[in-house]
């Protein structure tokens, strides 16, 4: 059911922006902690001799994999456990375990099989995060503005990126390679302590937050299948061998497994592909990244709009959420053409420039997409699975990543004296995965498909 105009604003609104501002800081420092080990690849790749670790490309591969499948086998049971526990406890204790990890990944020495080690504990930490935000915003939102709410948290993941991309090379710089690679883990990782506090401050469930007014409460709870009441509170105890046997589950597995690889690839692998394409040096690489990353971010916000502006020409809410989708899915096709375009032999200067913009449109839809994606969940299920079942995805969008991580690994390795074709056919990968990923779930949900009797 479409609300009606007079349901569209609340008379007082406001406190679920202020949940949506500590999810968009967690999800920064999600990323920025995360982020650190891509900026630093340079000095683990450079030879002993040189002052480095003297790593080899898949030896990196194997430190982001590794995380990577931790990361992704945690997110399903973390959102199992953060159905059962809520979500402010739940995401305070994932945030403080990354940061503990994240700070001792300083101390783990040159070894790769002890930063694989550490890496990897820290991404059982890292899991958490994004069922506990969804499921916040399950619990805080209205379902017309979830997807946006969705897009403004998840841009977190882009101020993160970007603030790695600034602070990492300058803890190089002003460090020193041997200092400064410690002081980027110590100093990122003890960041997140901070935002804990204003955390238990300022988070609860609708039903027990204080400063929370009835209009903006009913307004959250306008929905036909919620309309004054609050089920944000309730303890799932919804096995996972009961969601999997829903096709909308498996909707949500496929888009995260064929997509979210491709985020990993422009994290981890970005600054390398722009240093070898381009010669650029660490310090060089910044501006690059930190553009793309802050483009994205635009991309994410207004992800979560395109569906509201179908809302409101009277689609429904899975109808708009799939329209929006397609659409989104068309843009990353532009990356097609960044091994032309960013080609020095046939455009000199601006090579560059014109790989960049290339990247910035791919990495912005992504981020539109992802929002969507994941509100899909909400639109779905009640909210009592919402954590479940993005554990679920997540974790399949882990694998996902950890399937891109090895090939670009292993592409960049096996062509290593011609760098440029590896990255093409990343690229190549890169470009359709989201048109594959609609097709699944339009196959496998071709009607809005809530789920009812959980």
């Amino acid at each position: 059911m479409t609300p009606s105009p007079s349901q569209v604003r609340p008379e007082r609104s406001g406190y679920r922006w202020i949940i949506c501002g500590l999810l968009f800081f967690s999800t920064t420092f999600n990323y920025l902690d995360r982020q650190v080990i891509s900026y630093l690849k340079e000095f683990f790749c450079t030879p002993l001799a040189q002052g480095g670790f003297g790593w080899s490309n898949t030896d990196f591969a194997n430190l982001t994999s590794c995380f990577t499948a931790f990361y992704a086998g945690m997110t399903i049971i973390a959102g199992w456990v953060i159905d059962r526990i809520g979500t402010k406890l739940g995401l305070a204790l994932s945030l403080a375990l990354w940061s503990v990890f994240g700070i001792l990944n300083a101390f783990a020495g040159r070894l790769v099989f002890m930063h694989i080690a550490v890496r990897s504990a820290f991404g059982i930490g890292e899991g958490g995060n994004f069922p506990a935000s969804i499921k916040a915003v399950a619990e805080w939102f209205p379902k017309r503005e979830r997807a946006l709410a969705t897009g403004i948290f998840n841009c977190g993941s882009n101020a993160g990126a970007m603030a790695a991309a600034l602070f990492v090379p300058w803890c190089l710089l002003h460090f020193g390679w041997e200092r400064g690679w410690r002081m980027a883990f110590i100093l990122t990782g003890a960041a997140g302590f901070v935002w804990l506090l204003f955390w238990y401050w300022l988070y609860d469930t609708p039903a027990n937050q204080r400063r929370l007014s009835r209009p903006e409460f009913d307004y959250i709870h306008q929905d036909a299948d919620e309309a004054g009441k609050d089920m944000s509170g309730d303890k799932a105890r919804i096995p996972w061998t009961k969601l999997l046997g829903y096709r909308q589950t498996w909707a949500f597995f496929w888009g995260k497994f064929l997509t979210d690889g491709v985020w990993w690839f422009y994290l981890f692998w970005l600054p390398d592909y722009f240093r070898k394409q381009f010669g650029m040096t660490t310090a060089g690489v910044r501006i690059p990244t930190f553009t793309v990353y802050g483009v994205a971010a635009v991309g994410s916000v207004l992800g979560g709009r395109i569906p509201m502006t179908f809302i409101n020409r009277g689609l429904s809410v899975y109808q708009a959420r799939m329209c929006a989708m397609l659409l989104i899915a068309v843009f990353p096709l532009v990356v097609l053409s960044t091994p032309y375009l960013g080609s020095p032999a046939h455009f000199g200067g601006m090579a560059a420039a014109f790989a960049v913009a290339t990247i910035c449109i791919a990495a912005a839809a992504h981020q539109a997409w992802s929002a969507n994606l994941f509100t899909t969940v909400s639109d779905m299920f009640p909210k009592k699975a919402v954590g479940t079942v993005t554990g679920i995805g997540a974790m399949a969008g882990g694998l996902g990543g950890v399937a891109l991580q090895k090939l670009t690994g292993f592409l960049t390795d096996a062509f290593a004296s011609s760098p440029q074709s590896a990255y093409a056919l990343m690229f190549l990968v890169c470009s359709v995965s989201y048109l594959v990923a609609w097709s699944v779930i339009k196959v496998l949900v071709p009607r809005r498909g809530p789920i009812t009797d959980l």
